[in-house]
């Protein structure tokens, strides 16, 4: 049975023998197969034949010092074969003692682990490459969100000044649209004052007239009538004044009383261009600034104006409707001018596109009146081709 486990024990594992000087008294056949050395090569050889020089001495050190001590050593052994090919092996050494308890000689029982052994050190090796691949990947992160740090301070007053140039801009835009809205209306004050100039201008002639003769009732007629139409001028010079002031705060006004203010302003273009107004409008109460609203107003129907001449209109007409619906206010005006190129329907809201000649217009106006639907009243306007003409729909919010 002692024959049968030696047997066992040698097939199995790697072992050899030495004297106590550490010289080869016996080596198995697995010993000759990983060393790489023929029994003959081994045997009366120190064992050190197959050490590898890279291991310290002061290892080997540790090993005589433990054996001689007549204790087991065990350790992983870093080993040289006979073609300079490294292996490893699990080595356990154990002192033999004779009957007298001295050492007769020492066994070496070991296990081939160069796999393992050389797979740990790859994985030794990966988990350092990856220590060092996060340190520099740090550093990267670091690098970068340092550099978009600054390239958001960058961004940032890039954004900034656009900002301010986006309101200057829309400043100087909306400034041009009131000069170009101040043109129009001193062409209406014109058109107002033309026929009470010329009235008074006969009332004149005809109270000097009267005068010559004697006529006192008649100079008393002429005088009062002449003070009438004073008064009527003056009156338009108000309203003019009143619809250009600016006066910023927000009331509640009827919307009604708001497009007939628009109406009033324009009565003598209306005239002068035989336009047919037709009004539909519900009692709608706003909260907002009624001229910004009045403008918007204008501005449409000056386009359509426009397009009436453009388009040789004859029998020009433009229908004004306001009603509620829901929470909203809506206001359509729609005129039978012709409309616009479909292709050019999306853009009459851009600021100075205009499908006028350049001495008629600045292409302001449209996009001024969006601006105020939108920015000073939360709501919104929108043009549609409709029937022979353009629908012009504003909605707007009933509470602002």
């Amino acid at each position: 049975m002692i024959q049968q486990y030696k047997e066992a024990i040698e097939k199995s594992n790697i072992v050899s023998k030495t004297d106590i000087n550490g010289i080869i008294t016996f080596v198995n056949d697995e010993f000759c197969k990983i060393s790489g050395y023929t029994r003959a090569e081994l045997l009366g050889k120190n064992h050190n034949i197959v050490r590898d020089p890279s291991v310290p001495s002061s290892n080997f050190k540790l090993l005589w010092d433990t054996i001689k001590n007549k204790q087991t050593y065990k350790s992983t052994v870093k080993n040289r074969k006979k073609d300079g090919t490294v292996f490893y092996v699990n080595t356990t050494v154990i002192p033999i003692l004779d009957k007298n308890g001295d050492i007769e000689e020492f066994i070496a029982i070991r296990y081939d682990v160069t796999k393992e052994v050389i797979l740990k050190k790859e994985l030794e090796k990966k988990e350092l490459e990856l220590k060092q691949l996060n340190k520099d990947l740090e550093k990267k992160v670091q690098k970068q969100t340092s550099q978009l740090r600054e390239l958001n301070k960058t961004l940032e007053l890039r954004v900034q000044e656009e900002v301010g140039k986006n309101e200057e801009k829309q400043k100087i835009m909306f400034w041009q649209s009131r000069l170009a809205s101040l043109g129009q209306m001193l062409a209406n004050v014109a058109h107002q004052w033309r026929q009470p100039l010329t009235q008074l201008n006969l009332n004149i002639y005809n109270m000097k007239q009267s005068s010559q003769k004697d006529e006192k009732d008649e100079v008393i007629h002429f005088y009062n009538e002449s003070k009438n139409v004073i008064q009527n001028m003056s009156s338009t010079i108000d309203d003019f004044t009143n619809f250009f002031k600016p006066d910023k705060q927000k009331k509640y006004f009827d919307v009604t009383q708001s497009i007939k203010e628009s109406l009033g302003i324009l009565e003598q273009v209306i005239v002068k261009e035989q336009i047919t107004i037709t009004l539909d409008c519900d009692n709608i109460t706003l909260l907002g600034i009624p001229n910004e609203l009045s403008q918007v107003i204008i501005n449409i129907i000056q386009n359509s104006k426009d397009a009436f001449n453009d388009n040789k209109i004859i029998e020009k007409k433009i229908l004004i409707k306001s009603k509620m619906i829901k929470q909203f206010a809506s206001i359509e005006i729609q005129d039978n001018a012709g409309g616009v190129k479909n292709e050019i329907l999306d853009k009459v809201f851009e600021p100075y596109f205009t499908t006028k000649h350049s001495s008629s217009g600045t292409g302001l106006g449209l996009f001024m009146s969006k601006m105020i639907c939108e920015q000073d009243f939360n709501g919104t306007i929108n043009l549609i081709n409709h029937d022979d003409g353009i629908l012009t729909t504003i909605k707007i919010p009933l509470e602002g």
